[in-house]
C-alpha cells in the first residue's frame, strides 16, 4: 500500500522505496493536497500557494501540469499503479483520496485525540504511551523538504501546534506517573529548542523541586524571570509565581507524588 509522509521531509512509500517529487512546485502540490487529504482544494487556493492569488486564473494551465505530473508520478511505480486513482480531479479543483494509515498526519492526529481521552479518562500510563508513539511518528521538521507558501504555512503552524500539545500531555502524563528525574534532560531540551515557552521553563521548575532539587529549582524560576522581562518584558505567570513560592516556603523535602503543582492549570 502507498503511504505517505510529511512529518519530516515530504516522501511517497512504495515496496520500491521512499521518494519525493522532483521539483518544488510538485512538492507543494502533493504536500497541499495530503494536509487536505480527501477535500477538495480548489484551484485558487492552489493558486495562492504557489503563486499569488491574483494570479489564479493565468495560472490554471500550470497547475493543471503540476496535477497530471504528479498523477503519472503515482502510477509509474507497477506496484502501486492503482494509486494514480487515489487523485481526483473535481469541477472546482482536486482532491487526494487517503486513508488515515497511508498518511502520518492523520494518523498522528488520530493517536494524539486518542491519548487525549485516555487522559481525560484517568488512564494516565496509557496516554503516556499512546501520545510517545504519536511523537515517535516525527522524523524532523514537518514539509522539510518543501518551501511552503502561504496555505502551507498555515497547515504546518497547526501541525507544530499539535505536536506541542501532544509534547505537553505527555510530559504532564509522566509528571503525574512520578517520573520526575526522568524528564529533567527532556524538558531542558525543549527549553532549548522553544525559549519562550513558559509551560515547558514551568514544568521544568516544578520537576528539579519534586526531584529534591530545589536550588536548582529556584535558579530555574529566576532564569526564565530574566528571559521573559529581557526578551518580552513581561513577569511569570502566575502558575510559574505560586510555584516559587510553594518552592521558598517548603522544607528541602517534598512528599512524592503529590499532586502538580501547575499541571492543573495546564489542562
Amino acid at each position: 500500500m502507498i503511504q505517505f509522509g510529511v512529518l519530516g521531509s515530504l516522501e511517497v512509500r512504495t515496496a520500491a522505496g521512499a521518494r519525493s517529487p522532483k521539483g518544488p512546485k510538485a512538492r507543494q502540490v502533493l504536500a497541499l493536497l495530503l494536509l487536505r487529504a480527501n477535500e477538495v482544494v480548489d484551484v485558487h487556493t492552489l493558486a495562492e500557494e504557489l503563486w499569488d492569488v491574483n494570479r489564479a486564473r493565468g495560472g490554471v494551465g500550470a497547475i493543471r501540469t503540476h496535477v497530471y505530473n504528479l498523477r503519472s508520478a503515482l502510477a509509474a511505480d507497477e506496484v502501486t499503479s492503482a494509486a494514480a486513482d487515489m487523485l481526483v480531479t473535481e469541477s472546482t479543483g482536486y482532491m487526494l483520496r487517503v486513508e488515515p494509515a497511508q498518511l502520518d498526519a492523520l494518523r498522528f492526529a488520530e493517536l494524539v485525540e486518542r491519548g487525549r481521552e485516555l487522559f481525560g479518562a484517568g488512564m494516565v500510563a496509557e496516554s503516556a504511551r499512546g501520545l510517545r508513539e504519536a511523537l515517535a511518528m516525527w522524523r524532523g521538521r514537518a514539509l522539510a523538504n518543501v518551501t511552503p507558501g502561504p496555505v502551507l504555512s498555515r497547515h504546518l503552524t497547526y501541525l507544530e501546534e499539535l505536536r506541542t500539545r501532544a509534547i505537553e500531555m505527555r510530559v504532564e502524563a509522566d509528571m503525574l506517573l512520578g517520573n520526575h528525574r526522568e524528564l529533567v534532560a527532556e524538558l531542558r531540551t525543549l527549553i532549548a529548542a522553544s525559549p519562550l515557552n513558559e509551560w515547558y521553563h514551568t514544568q521544568l521548575i516544578d520537576v528539579l523541586f519534586r526531584s529534591g532539587r530545589r536550588g536548582e529549582a529556584l535558579r530555574a524560576f529566576h532564569s526564565l524571570r530574566k528571559l521573559l522581562d529581557q526578551e518580552l518584558g513581561l513577569e511569570p505567570s502566575a502558575d510559574a509565581r505560586r510555584l516559587q513560592h510553594e518552592i521558598l516556603a517548603a522544607g528541602s523535602e517534598r512528599v512524592p507524588g503529590d499532586t502538580c503543582a501547575v499541571c492543573a492549570h495546564a489542562r
